[in-house]
């Protein structure tokens, strides 16, 4: 209430999202296919305001943010990357340029960004990169290789996944990931209790995603100087867990 009180323009507009997604989710049997309705219902509004950018000039620098901190904490040309929730290739567009042609692989839950996707590819002249863009029903990656990927990317798809999605991506992301190999994600991170807003916004407390981590045999390290930079997220790195 008091939030409301301070922000009454923002009244109307959340009325709008409450009753579109009570509807998506009164027509859909799970998480993953009511995320894809919203994805559909964003993406033919605006591809860029789907994936969280409310300008193109916001697309761009969140894109080149992204773009820069991977480069400055390992990726190489010759790395092979997967992004996770690529969506229309906010910082994909930079991947695909800086990668060795082929070596960049995105994959998302909504066909319809993945189609704004190619747009991209098309506007930034990438197609020569030869990207591979995927649409997926889940995070088992059970169509990649072993050991394929030297780097495994996820902007902004925890802040919108329930637990068990996040699981299911741990349980399986150590298969894909070459030896010494390194698994990044952001995700909505709170201090107080865990909890969720209509089913889109996901919070989670850092503790509750390093156990998880270790759960699944890979060791998660914090990135703290990733919360100095101008977003409202949290990032943290996996690496497969070495045996001795």
């Amino acid at each position: 209430m008091t939030y409301a009180i301070k922000n009454p323009h923002k009244i109307v507009p959340h009325l709008r999202r409450l009753a579109r997604d009570t509807w998506f989710r009164l027509r859909t049997r799970d998480h993953v296919s009511y995320y894809r309705a919203v994805m559909r219902s964003d993406t033919a509004r605006d591809p860029e305001g789907a994936v969280g950018s409310h300008n193109h000039r916001r697309w761009l620098a969140l894109g080149r943010m992204q773009f820069d901190y991977l480069v400055e904490h390992g990726l190489k040309p010759e790395c092979r990357m997967l992004e996770i929730g690529c969506g229309n290739l906010r910082a994909g567009h930079l991947f695909i340029g800086y990668l060795h042609t082929g070596n960049y692989y995105g994959i998302d839950i909504s066909p319809d960004i993945l189609m704004a996707a190619q747009e991209t590819v098309v506007q930034h002249g990438l197609r020569d990169k030869l990207p591979h863009l995927t649409p997926v029903r889940d995070l088992r990656f059970e169509f990649l290789p072993d050991e394929h990927f030297d780097v495994v990317h996820a902007h902004s798809v925890f802040s919108h996944s329930p637990l068990h999605v996040i699981e299911e991506c741990f349980a399986h992301v150590g298969r894909i990931l070459r030896p010494g190999g390194w698994f990044d994600f952001t995700f909505d991170r709170t201090e107080g209790k865990e909890h969720q807003v209509l089913r889109e916004d996901f919070y989670y407390r850092t503790e509750t995603l390093l156990a998880l981590a270790g759960r699944y045999g890979l060791t998660a390290t914090f990135m703290d100087d990733w919360e100095r930079l101008p977003h409202k997220q949290s990032k943290i790195r996996l690496t497969r867990s070495v045996l001795t």
